[in-house]
Parts: structure tokens; C-alpha cells; sequence
């Protein structure tokens, strides 16, 4: 059983933490958790857990969320943001992935930065602004692999178009969501499956002595073909 733990960030009455136009953070980290939350459920041997408030009226602790995942023995632990710069509408812009800053900052959790990132660029279509490394609490306490991604900003001009269309926040869970299983070898439940006789394949490209050497050759092929390509352990 894999059980991760998804945190949307902030609640509905924390201060500062909204558009200029007054729309909630909250409001766009919970529809990306329900999206992925719901392709994730959709894999075999999966345990979702919770550990911000569903209905958003109580902006939970950090320590209290991470304390609660530690207690669950959680295997992953992802945070869902969206960026602000000034409060004021601007032009800058972009998503970034975050892991803890620190010389014992789990590796794993870069690994899987590293999954997520191109993945939410792809879903938002908005700029890259790449995997970051950040001393923050959910980062910093938990003692799994953990991230924290910041979907866009909700003060760019440019940002906010991406953050109010619902289909786009639904694809950022659902890429994350993607990515996560990608870095865990997750399998769909059989009712979750292609049926027989869909068009579905794999194409595998190599083998590799190190992940050094895997992860150059994948960014080779991204680069000339514009693929999302998956170096897995085997």
C-alpha cells in the first residue's frame, strides 16, 4: 500500500492569500488536490489522506499537517500552492517545484521535483521556472519525500487567465497525479485500464549503468522531440 498525503495549502479566511481580485488561494490548491486526488484513487494499492481542511474554513497548522502525516507513515507528502509577488496584478509569471534546502534534504524528493515539474508546465501552459530548493515547514518536518508546488501566480496578468479555468487546475492535479505514479510504478485498477483492443503503447528506450546517465539521454529525447520521458529503477 502506498498512502500519500495531499495538503492544500492555506485555508479560505488566511490573510493575503488571494488575487487582487479577492479569489482564495484556496480555492485553486483544493481544485487541483481533488483532481489529483481522484486519478490517483484510480490506481491499485493507493491510500490517500488528507491533512488540510476539506472545506477550507480552518487553515489547519503546518506542524499539526505534518505531525498527522509522520503519524500516518506516509510513504509521499505533496503540498498544493499557488504563487503571489507583490498583491498587486503584475507581469511576471511561471510554475515552480519546491524541495527542502538542506545537505539532508531527502534526494528522493528531487527525484520526484523532477517528475512533477515539466509535467504542471505542460498542464497550465504557462512559463517553467524549474525545481527550487526552500526551508519551509511542510519541507522541512516531514519525514518523507515531500514537495510543494506552486501552480502560477495569482497577481500576473498573465497567470491568472490559466488559475481561473477549472479544466486547466483539473489537468495540474491530474499531471501531478500522473508524475507520482510514474516515480512509484503505480497500476491502474483493471476497471481503470485501457480496454482490449484500444490503442495503447509503451515504447521503452534503454538501459542505463547509473540515473546520471538515464537522466541525460532522457533530457536528449525531450529535447528533440518534446516527449515526457520517465527514468524508472528497475
Amino acid at each position: 500500500m502506498v498512502r500519500i498525503v495531499l495538503d492544500a495549502g492555506h485555508g479560505l479566511g488566511t490573510p493575503g492569500k488571494q488575487s487582487p481580485a479577492g479569489e482564495k488561494e484556496w480555492l485553486f490548491n483544493n481544485r487541483v488536490l481533488l483532481a489529483a486526488q481522484t486519478a490517483l484513487l484510480q490506481y491499485e494499492n493507493v491510500e490517500v489522506v488528507r491533512v488540510d481542511d476539506p472545506s477550507g474554513m480552518a487553515d489547519i497548522p503546518l506542524r499539526q499537517r505534518t505531525d498527522r502525516a509522520n503519524a500516518q507513515q506516509a510513504d509521499l507528502y505533496i503540498s498544493f500552492h499557488h504563487n503571489a509577488n507583490t498583491g498587486s496584478w503584475g507581469d511576471w509569471g511561471g510554475v515552480e517545484t519546491y524541495t527542502m534546502d538542506a545537505r539532508n534534504a531527502n534526494p528522493e524528493s528531487v527525484r520526484l521535483a523532477r517528475l512533477i515539474q515539466p509535467e504542471i508546465v505542460k498542464a497550465m501552459g504557462l512559463r517553467d521556472r524549474g525545481v527550487k530548493k526552500k526551508n519551509l515547514h511542510v519541507l522541512r518536518e516531514t519525514r518523507m519525500p515531500a514537495v510543494l508546488m506552486e501552480g502560477g501566480f495569482m497577481d500576473s496578468r498573465t497567470d491568472i487567465a490559466a488559475l481561473r479555468n477549472s479544466q486547466k487546475l483539473q489537468a495540474q492535479g491530474r499531471a501531478a497525479a500522473s508524475a507520482i505514479a510514474a516515480y512509484f510504478g503505480l497500476v491502474l485498477t483493471p476497471q481503470n485500464q485501457k480496454p482490449l483492443g484500444s490503442s495503447a503503447y509503451r515504447l521503452v528506450t534503454g538501459t542505463f549503468s547509473s540515473r546520471d546517465s538515464a537522466e541525460k539521454a532522457a533530457e536528449l529525447i525531450k529535447a528533440a522531440h518534446g516527449w515526457t520521458v520517465y527514468v524508472k529503477e528497475e
